[in-house]
């Protein structure tokens, strides 16, 4: 590439500051420009510093007063649902043409999992990753879709408590219903359920995901080779990603699944998942930052080969 893109993160907390030091490490085709946050003491602006990134405390405005703002090509935001409806408005009035990687549930843009459809958006001005539970579960539920029909759905995503900063908490209930929501249009269920665990144990829990679909037609080899496949192509951007176990078939009748319709019958795949992270910020329990993380600066990686080519 003759330039990289040059981004700024709103959000200073976990997700934030993982994301800053995964772009300085791993950037090939995006640079950091500016990191920005609210609090004034807040480790990341102060990470961000040390490392000679351009940081303010004030917020969206701030980065608008920066000198580098002008250079700013893609803003990735780690703050909250709310927060991004307000961070996009603002700074498309400022530059209409902003691409912006939203990493909170808002989803104003379309969702983006790159082994599913990470291809499929590159012109989108705002794609939205989801949620962590989005990013490590509906890749598997397409892959079950690919090779039959998913009647329901459903992922449990459980994390430790302690990788679950302010803007998660604050988010719950918008990421069940985002999780939901792309599981059907993503992964291809005709019915989606998310739930979230965050889990107080000490010492702290690695990140696990179980996903559960019924679907008809494919054959259980069918199943678990494109599931297999699909863990590969995950690995390739999250390392740590991995099957706990392999993968459960039950032939079921009988179910009552509301929403979806009663006395169903059909194939119960389970899938258990391990997401270990990276621990280029927290440790390697935190699987959910890492996940989010490297699937966002795998987003912006393939928008600035797209727009370079």
């Amino acid at each position: 590439m003759t330039r990289k893109l040059k981004a700024a993160i709103i959000g200073s907390g976990n997700i934030g500051t993982d994301l800053m030091i995964k772009i300085l490490r791993q950037g090939h085709h995006v640079e950091m420009g500016a990191m920005v946050g609210i609090d004034p003491a807040s480790d990341g602006l102060a990470r961000a510093q040390r490392l000679g990134v351009a940081t303010t405390a004030e917020g969206v405005e701030g980065l608008a007063r920066l000198p580098v703002f002008d250079d700013i090509d893609l803003v990735f935001d780690a703050t909250s649902a709310a927060a991004h409806m307000r961070n996009d408005a603002f700074l498309r009035g400022l530059k209409p043409g902003i691409r912006m990687i939203d990493l909170t549930p808002a989803a104003i843009g379309p969702y983006c999992i790159p082994v599913v459809n990470g291809d499929a958006h590159l012109n989108a001005l705002n794609v939205n990753m989801v949620t962590c539970g989005g990013q490590a579960t509906i890749p598997m539920v397409a892959a079950v879709s690919r090779v039959a029909r998913v009647a329901y759905a459903e992922i449990v995503a459980s994390i430790s408590s302690k990788s679950a900063g302010p803007g998660t908490r604050a988010n719950i209930d918008e990421f069940t219903e985002t999780t939901s929501r792309a599981i059907e249009k993503l992964g291809g269920a005709s019915k989606g359920k998310a739930i979230i665990v965050m889990n107080p144990a000490e010492p702290p829990l690695i990140m696990r995901d179980t996903v559960y679909t019924l679907s008809e037609g494919g054959s259980e080899e069918a199943i678990a080779a494109s599931i297999e496949e699909m863990v590969q192509a995950v690995r390739r951007y999250v390392p740590g990603y991995r099957l706990k176990q392999k993968v459960q078939f039950d032939q079921v009748r009988g179910l009552n699944i509301p929403g979806v319709g009663h006395g169903l019958a059909g194939l119960k795949t389970s899938v258990f998942l391990e997401v270990e992270g990276a621990a280029h910020y927290l440790p390697a329990y935190a699987g959910n930052l890492d996940i989010m993380t490297s699937a966002a600066l795998q987003t912006a990686e393939r928008i600035a080969f797209h727009l370079e080519a």
